[in-house]
């Protein structure tokens, strides 16, 4: 299976909280709800598509609890809550959790080696969603092959960032990008190994 990560994010870099103001407080956080106001139904026929890819969904342990309370009781009209339900669900965590939302599976351990593994696996995608630190672990591994990221145009000044301060330096080829009437930016990016450096010689230089 192909590895995808979605995830949305502020201009700033932040993806904590984007779907309403309480929906996740930690650390303090109080500006959550940034994306509700940019979201339109050119994004939604977007994730849509995306979703209609999906094998598997790859979930850490605190999105995976957050997922759970509300996508069961989910209005069955929304076009993605039969999809959301019904996949498999493969959640990587060191502490475990209970799984009501079925169907799933914990994966406890080493969480790379198990996502590697199921990579092996025949199917279409294996799509990550949230989840940062999971994210963040997998990228350095080199285990996702495409980034989805939905930009709002919103800088929030404070919360979670997707990328650490002292990640691995990471290249990426752009394979897809739009904007929605809504504002929102969505790149698609292809994972090319290590990030490649040069230096600027101006600009009548041959480029390479």
């Amino acid at each position: 299976m192909k590895l995808t990560l979605t995830q949305f994010v502020t201009i700033d870099g932040v993806y904590q909280g984007p779907g309403s103001p309480d929906e996740d407080p930690t650390d303090g956080f109080t500006r959550g709800g940034w994306m509700v106001p940019h979201m339109d139904q050119a994004f939604l026929a977007i994730a849509s598509g995306w979703l209609d890819r999906a094998s598997g969904l790859l979930l850490g342990r605190r999105t995976y609890e957050a997922f759970a309370l509300a996508w069961p009781d989910m209005d069955p009209a929304d076009p993605f809550t039969g999809r959301m339900n019904s996949l498999p669900k493969y959640v990587a965590t060191r502490s475990g959790v209970a799984t009501p939302w079925g169907p799933a599976t914990v994966l406890s351990g080493d969480a790379v080696a198990q996502v590697a593994a199921l990579k092996e696996q025949q199917g279409g995608e294996l799509q990550l969603h949230g989840s940062a630190p999971l994210s963040q672990s997998l990228l350095a591994a080199g285990l996702i092959d495409e980034i989805r990221l939905v930009i709002s145009p919103t800088v929030v000044g404070q919360g979670r960032r997707l990328f650490a301060p002292e990640g691995p330096a990471l290249g990426m080829r752009v394979v897809g990008h739009q904007v929605t009437p809504g504002g929102l930016t969505v790149l698609e990016f292809e994972a090319t190994g290590s990030a490649t450096f040069d230096t600027y010689d101006g600009a009548t230089a041959t480029p390479a």
